[in-house]
Order: C-alpha cells, then structure tokens, then sequence
C-alpha cells in the first residue's frame, strides 16, 4: 500500500516558511498544484494553516530535505514508517466462535421468519453461515429442521443490533416502490362511503322517528330518577 502524507497543505506551508525547496518538488509531495504553491509562498493561500514539520512527524528526515535542495530535479521520498497499521481484512463471512455455532441455525431461522426481505448475503454476514445452510432451513431441509428453534441472533450473540438493523435499512432502500394499482388499493375511502357508515337500522329514518328516540329516552331517564325518590 502506497504511503500517504499527513496534511498535505500544512506541509507545504512548513516547507515554503523553512526550506529552500522549488514549487514542483513541494507540489510534487503534497499533491498540489505548483501555481497553489506559489500562491501559499505570497501569502494568498493557506492564511489560516499552521504549518506542519514533517520532520517530526517522521515523514521526511533533514538529510532528505537537503539533497533535494541542492538538485532541483531530484523527488522527495517519504521515510519508511515505524509502525505499521495492519491492512484491513476482506469482507466475508462474519467469524462465529466454535461455542456458539450450534446457536447459527436457530438464529437463521428467526431472521428467515421475522425479516424475510434478507438476501442470503446479508444473513451469512450476520452470523457467519453459509448460502445452502440458509437455503435448507428455508425449506426446511435441514438435518436438525424439527428441533429449530426461532431465537433472536442478537440475543444469541451473533451480531449487534446495530449490524442488524443496519442490514435491514438496506433491504428496505432495494425494496421496489409499490405499483400504481397497489396505490390505489391503499388510497383512503370517499366521503360518500364514509356518510353511509353505520348499522343498517339507521338507514331511512325520518326525522320524526329521530325525535321520538330521543323523547323514549327522556322518559325513562325520568321515571329511573322517580323511583329512586320513593325509595328514598
């Protein structure tokens, strides 16, 4: 892996303030511009970076520095690190310890059951399986299906809940939009469908009827209050 400098434009601006270095080797290191170099050297750029040595910080040593200054056609090399940062591992199937790999097929089974929009893919990275394992407990193929039990891989220990739900959120952007016809089932029902709402004994009532209802109810509300007077 090819090395990279720290705050490229801080060490131009160390490097224009204390060496005697041409603009293309500067830019040259730094990934600028020449005309951006010269630009920070009249002070029309890079007014507000405190300059960074990167003599200190091990990326270029002094003696590297002054040959380049006595040949103007000779290219800064960056100083081999001292520590180095392990590359990181390839994405693939997550790591499951040998304790909980027997836990692997009933966690399957609760993400195949409770999030069915998960792509084999997704569920192998979630608890470190394999595409025909999912397959099998999908159909109930596999050689321990009648002793399955649902159980919730991050409870298991499997993976996190955020690696979860992370893989979830994707799922449901890849979720095609849902159809014209299916927008028109979902839409909301007509005003006039919603004024004939009610049990059919109401249907067709005068207004006469309405008040005699009302009048019925009066009367008996009277009487209850009548009766509860004598008993008193």
């Amino acid at each position: 892996m090819a090395q990279k400098l720290l705050m490229p434009k801080a060490t131009a601006v160390w490097l224009v303030d204390n060496t005697a270095l041409s603009f293309d080797q500067i830019a040259e290191l730094c990934a600028l511009h020449p005309l951006e170099v010269k630009a920070i050297a009249d002070g029309e750029s890079a007014q507000g970076i405190k300059g960074l040595d990167p003599i200190s910080t091990g990326q270029l040593s002094r003696d590297e520095i002054e040959r380049a200054e006595k040949n103007p056609n000779h290219k800064l090399k960056l100083s081999e690190p001292k520590v180095r940062v392990p590359e990181s591992k390839r994405k693939g199937p997550r790591y499951t310890p040998v304790s909980k790999r027997q836990d692997r097929p009933n966690a399957i089974l609760w993400l195949v059951r409770n999030h069915p929009e998960l792509k084999d893919a997704q569920i192998s990275r979630l608890v470190g399986t394999t595409k025909s394992t999912i397959e099998q407990i999908r159909n109930r193929t596999h050689w321990n299906a009648a002793n399955l039990v649902p159980m919730d891989p991050v409870t298991l220990g499997l993976c996190s809940q955020i690696d979860l739900d992370l893989e979830v959120s994707k799922s449901a952007k890849d979720r095609p939009l849902p159809s014209a016809d299916e927008m028109d089932n979902a839409t909301l029902a007509s005003a006039q469908d919603t004024e004939n709402l009610g049990t059919d004994n109401d249907k067709g009532m005068s207004a006469d009827e309405v008040f005699s209802r009302f009048a019925s109810l009066g009367n008996s509300v009277k009487d209850d209050d009548e009766n509860d007077d004598d008993d008193r």
